[in-house]
């Protein structure tokens, strides 16, 4: 477990990350550097967006599964990385 804080702490000290969360298989925020009512948000949302999108690359072809979700938009760049029974969800400027 140790490893995987020193990854997050290294993640979150990159330039423009705004924070990072780690939601559960039940889309239950478990470690977050943002404030409690944005990880809810941003958790829940997220959760079922990934779902959605794993379906999609499933169906396109049963083969293959979805390793990461990137989306850009004006004000932030967010980046979701589906392992196991978790989530990795990355929030960082776009333009850093």
């Amino acid at each position: 477990m140790d490893e995987v804080e020193e990854t997050l702490k290294r993640i979150e000290a990159s330039k423009g990350v705004i924070g990072t969360i780690v939601v559960n298989a039940d889309g239950i925020p478990i470690r977050t550097s943002l404030d409690n009512s944005t990880t809810v948000q941003y958790a829940g949302l997220l959760r079922q967006l990934t779902l959605k999108a794993r379906s999609t690359v499933r169906d396109i072809d049963p083969q293959n599964d979805l390793s990461l979700l990137r989306i850009r938009s004006r004000k932030h760049e967010i980046i979701v990385a589906p392992e196991n029974d978790f989530l990795l969800i990355v929030i960082q400027n776009p333009c850093e």
